[in-house]
């Protein structure tokens, strides 16, 4: 058995982007302790960890996060300050429309895909911070909410700074780079699809393809909160996700045709060479193909002329053939000057680009029945959660309480979030021997701002370069939380072994109990979810065919591509023999576009 060692130099490569986030994070941690220490804020801890929640590796994308953040906390905290006081005789009463607070918030980031969704997922998790620990003595609600809103308002605003200061990137790169790949990922697969090998690779490129178009429309919905980008970039990326989008159905399309005329053995030689001529040009690079992309199209379209001259159901399909083929080079040509024109443009000076068909916004699928279906799971385990709480009248159940609903709505937008659940609660337990070795051991020999500072940076850049890797992004937030809310940073160190242990068992709790309630009432089957996302593609397609309805032929691509991305999002979790790869989703865009 050959067995290939890993070289030492892969083993303790770092890599500098994610170093470079976590210091900038670590820094702004940093920064937040000291203003809280120094104008006396309360829970200084609670600031820290909100720098972590909002930390983000794209650095683009802080700005419209601390928008968002900053409205939501605002809108939780008079929330908050709204029900507490005038509910306080009614424990049931407040807890019921807390519940239906959270759950419509949860509904509406669900629904919205955007980076607007960060202002309902922050107005629920302040509602629920800021309510839960004062259901019972609302007395200082007023100062709490303050306090609070500082605290977290400090962190967003730090954090932020310092990203924008010690990570001044931009998300053009990031943007252009996804947008290359997509491109490579397109050309191969049509290569591939126009060659006899295709049914093996298809489902591979698919999944890819629709993954990066996906991400490039996230990606690309910070850049209006991005000064540095003129209106022409943003316009650009807008008619790039166009273009991007309509070489699916049209690669398709043409190897659907290709297949068909295989079957009868009715490929002729010119048809044939146009073909391996076609192949081989999408095997170029974005620089050497594109001198071909004319006149690749221009022979198409000639065969085509030619084949419609003949009645025969075999030339008619060879006809069709070569239209789809010049629409995917006319559309990959353009594509390819859009993604040029990125790298040409200045951020720094407005200068028209050429726009193909408008500048629309690139319309995401919204699918209210399943915003419904988390914010309905989220309203019934913060009652339950509650409910327990009271009934079995536990202490420490409003921090409990308080966890729980930070845990759901964190994971609502998941079909199933228990295996993600149960992640955070292994990180969760492995990283409390740590905190109690820095509290019990470490820290009690430390002695001043800086000195902690410097005790505390190898174990919280550690996590923070964890966090900056999005496989391991979610269980180093587990860890990030455990670790800070264990220290309880306060102006005054305090060595208190039961309070250590209380914070513990009710995060642990908190966790726990979101477990179990998310396993008996939360846990959705993904082929049901595909199912449903299917049968909203065949509703639009009957709209579509509808005369009587008025027809947006680019907003019906893009919300169909969209969902694409989310089927394969879900296929990627089943196995190879799974029934959910039948989901056929290239067959609804080639349906739609031939009825448009």
């Amino acid at each position: 058995m050959n067995l290939k060692m890993p070289r030492s130099s892969d083993v303790l490569a770092i890599d500098l982007d994610k170093l470079t986030f976590s210091l900038s994070t670590f820094v702004a941690g940093a920064l937040v302790l000291v203003v809280s220490f120094a104008v006396s804020l309360p829970r200084p801890w609670w600031a820290r960890l909100t720098v972590y929640v909002t930390a983000h590796p794209m650095a683009g994308a802080f700005r419209p996060k601390a928008l968002y953040r900053l409205v939501g906390i605002a809108i939780g905290a008079a929330i908050s300050i709204l029900l507490i006081p005038n509910l306080q005789n009614s424990p049931i009463l407040l807890v019921l429309c807390l519940a239906l607070w959270i759950g419509f918030c949860i509904y509406l980031a669900v629904l919205d895909r955007t980076p607007r969704a960060f202002l309902f997922q922050m107005a629920s998790l302040s509602t629920a911070v800021i309510s839960f620990p004062y259901v019972y003595n609302p007395s200082d609600i007023f100062t709490t909410t303050v306090s609070r809103v500082e605290e977290m308002a400090v962190a967003i605003l730090c954090v932020t700074v310092t990203h924008m200061l010690l990570r001044p990137t931009n998300v053009r790169p990031v943007i252009r780079k996804r947008a290359v790949s997509f491109l490579e990922h397109a050309s191969r697969w049509t290569a591939d699809a126009l060659d006899t090998r295709h049914a093996k690779l298809d489902y591979e490129h698919r999944r890819k393809l629709a993954a990066d178009l996906t991400e490039l429309g996230m990606m690309a919905g910070n850049l209006p909160f991005d000064r540095r980008f003129a209106s022409a970039t943003r316009e650009t990326v807008s008619e790039l996700q166009h273009r991007l989008a309509a070489l699916l159905p049209l690669a398709s399309a043409a190897a659907d045709r290709l297949d068909r005329l295989r079957a009868r053995n009715a490929v002729d030689a010119e048809t044939a060479a146009l073909v391996e001529s076609l192949a081989a040009s999408l095997n170029g690079s974005l620089d050497i193909a594109d001198t071909l992309d004319i006149e690749l199209a221009s022979r198409c379209r000639a065969l085509s002329a030619r084949h419609l001259r003949n009645g025969e159901w075999t030339s008619l399909l060879t006809a069709s053939l070569c239209d789809r083929m010049a629409a995917f080079m006319d559309t990959l040509h353009a594509a390819r000057a859009l993604v040029r024109a990125i790298d040409e443009q200045d951020p720094e000076v407005s200068r028209p680009v050429p726009i193909l068909g408008g500048t629309r916004k690139f319309s995401l699928a919204r699918d209210h029945g399943l915003a419904l279906l988390a914010g309905a799971a989220t309203t019934v385990a913060v009652i339950l959660y509650c409910t327990f709480w009271i009934l079995l009248a536990w202490p420490a159940g409003s921090t409990t309480a308080a966890f729980a609903a930070l845990i759901t709505c964190s994971f609502a937008a998941q079909d199933d979030p228990a295996p993600a659940i149960g992640r955070y609660l292994m990180s969760t337990l492995a990283t409390f021997p740590l905190a109690a070795l820095y509290l019990f051991v470490i820290l009690p020999r430390v002695d001043g701002v800086g000195m902690l500072l410097v005790t505390l940076a190898p174990a919280l850049i550690w996590m923070g370069y964890l966090q900056a890797d999005p496989a391991r992004s979610a269980r180093a937030l587990a860890m990030l939380s455990c670790f800070i809310v264990a220290m309880g940073f306060v102006d005054r160190f305090q060595l208190d072994f039961a309070s250590f242990v209380n914070t513990g068992l009710a995060q642990l709790g908190g966790i726990v109990t979101t477990l179990a309630v998310t396993k008996l009432f939360r846990s959705a089957n993904a082929r049901w979810t595909v199912y449903r996302i299917v049968h909203q593609n065949w509703t639009d397609l009957a709209q579509l065919a509808d005369m009587r309805r008025p027809l947006d032929a680019r907003v019906w691509t893009a919300q169909a591509i969209d969902r694409l991305g989310q089927i394969a999002a879900r296929m990627a979790l089943a196995g190879p023999e799974d029934a959910l790869h039948a989901a056929d989703g290239l067959s609804d865009l080639r349906i739609g576009r031939n009825i448009i």
